[in-house]
């Protein structure tokens, strides 16, 4: 199964070159801040229409720059080992 994450190291860079809070960010997004807050720190994956949410609050930014796309059959795998 393929996991669509957030990169949260793109999310910091986001908050510091607009000088904004993580909370601020998520309410200018119309995004509850708990939620927002769960997917910078990979414990949520935000859905395909959350992706379209963000990556239009975010424009210019890319999906790429703002996701990473991961193998789940990689992370099992290694979860076994």
């Amino acid at each position: 199964m393929v996991k669509v994450k957030l990169n949260g190291a793109a999310i910091k860079m986001v908050l510091a070159q607009r000088n904004t809070s993580q909370n601020a960010l998520a309410k200018g997004m119309g995004l509850s801040d708990s939620y927002f807050s769960q997917m910078v720190r990979g414990v949520r994956c935000p859905s395909p229409k959350m992706r379209q949410r963000i990556l239009d609050g975010l424009a210019p930014m890319t999906f790429d720059d703002l996701f990473i796309v991961q193998d789940g059959r990689d992370v099992d795998r290694l979860k076994t080992t």
